[in-house]
């Protein structure tokens, strides 16, 4: 069992296809079962999840460490976004382990693979409101009509909490890169391998080539 807040046991609980575990806290004092009762977990209880975990529905949720082609990936659109931000001096590039935290009806944080954040800078604690633009790239157990059904609810959530650009990256696919934008989000732009993919209007020039990806 992992230690979590407010002395609570943490338990893994069901399978979220791609998702990850879902952590639920329980109330260990009681033996009977019938007395036990779920407490929702709080931002609070993110602070102590050793690893990736997103807030939602009140459950913390794991996510898995990523395999060596889709870990690779997600550095080099860190590495890409860095450098623009060096260029431009203008936001944050984002690493795979930092949290977002937003307020929507069931969920409150985000930690995509990457991202573009404009916004105060948080010090120790999480980014505060959702990133401008983030990079999602798929895992080895993201594949499924469940885990594709979780994209969906993901990036709506993304778009509910003011991002403005979502990459779907699935190094398994000639479509490598799909970019879904708030403005039109059922509508991706697709990059494979050979060209060149952009995250207009979330970061205002910035081009990545998407053999890259693959680097």
């Amino acid at each position: 069992m992992a230690r979590s807040a407010r002395g609570l046991r943490a338990a893994t609980g069901p399978r979220r296809g791609g998702d990850g575990y879902v952590l639920y806290l329980e109330q260990p004092q009681f033996k009977d079962a019938s007395m036990l009762s779920r407490q929702r977990a709080t931002i609070a209880d993110l602070h102590h999840i050793p690893g990736r975990a997103e807030l939602v529905n009140g459950y913390i949720v794991l996510m898995p460490p990523a395999g060596a082609l889709p870990g690779n990936a997600a550095g080099e659109i860190f590495i890409g976004l860095r450098t623009y931000v060096r260029q431009r001096q203008v936001g944050h590039a984002i690493s795979g382990n930092a949290a977002f935290i937003v307020n929507l009806p069931h969920r409150e944080s985000f930690c995509p693979c990457a991202a573009y954040y404009v916004g105060p800078d948080p010090g120790m604690d999480f980014y505060i409101g959702a990133p401008r633009f983030a990079a999602e790239v798929r895992y080895i157990d993201d594949y499924g009509p469940m885990a594709k059904q979780e994209r969906t609810v993901k990036r709506s959530d993304y778009f509910a909490a003011g991002t403005l650009v979502v990459w779907d990256v699935d190094l398994l696919d000639e479509d490598v890169v799909k970019v879904y934008r708030a403005s039109d989000p059922t509508n991706p732009t697709i990059y494979r391998r050979g060209e060149i993919a952009e995250a207009e209007p979330a970061v205002p020039g910035w081009t990545m080539p998407v053999d890259d990806l693959f680097a």
